[in-house]
């Protein structure tokens, strides 16, 4: 009967050192082991078997990524304005044996230095741009994060700031200030566009009195061309009638034909000078008329001929 219990004893105690030898790691995590008190290895996902009463797990990390939620406090910005901000910070342990040594607890001194460098980083520049400045701001918190937290086998992935609220009276004073800004942009918008239909207006009369000066120019050269053209052919039909007469004076009769012309025109013109007023000039011979028309009779024939005749 003594025998079994010992038996037993023992069962009970290679269970418990199996249990608490043999080690499985999840994946994603890593222990930490320690021989005696001191630093030995550090265990990755699988089966691990431990030295009974040696070795044990000091301590547990997990490799994920993990995200840290920064309370929100209040900054002062450059023109010494209170604003309340908070963020959310994403970290990752990449060394687990600087994670166990290297710091008591890295999470907490993470996000107090995350609180620290914002509120630093809120400082240096004023209200309006801190709300366009956003990703410059988590740019720097993430540098000088990383580098204080380099020694504690911690990466600081990123930083996102989530809200900045400003004090009431200072919301309503930055609402105020951009309806006016809106006001002033529809004024200038207005302004722009009554100037720019009074360009469009002149340019158009611009247009209007170039083309006016065009037409206006082409017609003094269609109306000069016609001209000319008129006067040329009126010149090249009194050259060919000139030409027909000389033609014809040549003919049999046409002298003849030309004095009874020159005579008739003679009457017709002495006629004229006797209607036009009281007094009546009569040549004092009368045989000036057949002097008259023979001497344009001589011209006549002299431009018929190239020359003057001789009589």
């Amino acid at each position: 009967m003594n025998s079994l219990y010992v038996s037993m004893a023992v069962a009970i105690v290679v269970v418990f050192i199996v249990a608490k030898t043999a080690i499985v790691v999840p994946q994603q995590n890593a222990y930490v082991v320690e021989r005696l008190g001191k630093f030995s290895k550090i265990l990755r996902a699988g089966f691990h078997i431990l030295i009974p009463f040696i070795e044990r797990i000091a301590y547990r990390h997990t490799l994920k990524e993990h995200a840290i939620d920064i309370p929100e406090q209040v900054c002062i910005t450059n023109d010494n304005v209170q604003v309340g901000v908070d963020g959310v910070l994403y970290m990752q342990v990449l060394d687990a044996g600087r994670a166990s040594y290297g710091i008591g607890d890295y999470m907490f001194a993470i996000s107090q230095l995350a609180q620290t460098t914002l509120r630093s980083e809120i400082g240096k520049i004023d209200l309006d741009r801190t709300f366009e400045e956003r990703s410059a701001i988590n740019a720097n918190i993430v540098r000088e994060l990383d580098k204080a937290s380099d020694p504690w086998g911690v990466k600081v992935l990123r930083y996102e700031i989530k809200n900045i609220n400003p004090p009431p009276d200072v919301l309503s004073a930055m609402e105020k200030q951009m309806r006016a800004e809106r006001e002033k942009r529809a004024v200038i918008l207005n302004s722009e566009g009554e100037r720019d239909a009074v360009v469009n207006q002149a340019e158009g009369e611009k247009q209007r009195v170039i083309k006016e000066s065009e037409a206006a120019k082409q017609q003094q050269i269609n109306e000069a061309e016609g001209e000319a053209e008129a006067i040329l052919a009126i010149a090249t039909a009194t050259a060919d009638g000139l030409r027909t007469v000389a033609g014809a004076l040549i003919q049999d009769g046409g002298s003849e034909a030309m004095k009874l012309r020159i005579a008739e025109q003679y009457i017709e013109e002495f006629g004229k000078i006797a209607k036009a007023g009281n007094t009546l000039v009569i040549p004092a011979n009368l045989a000036d008329l057949s002097s008259m028309i023979a001497l344009a009779t001589n011209i006549v024939k002299g431009g018929a001929t190239g020359g003057p005749s001789n009589a």
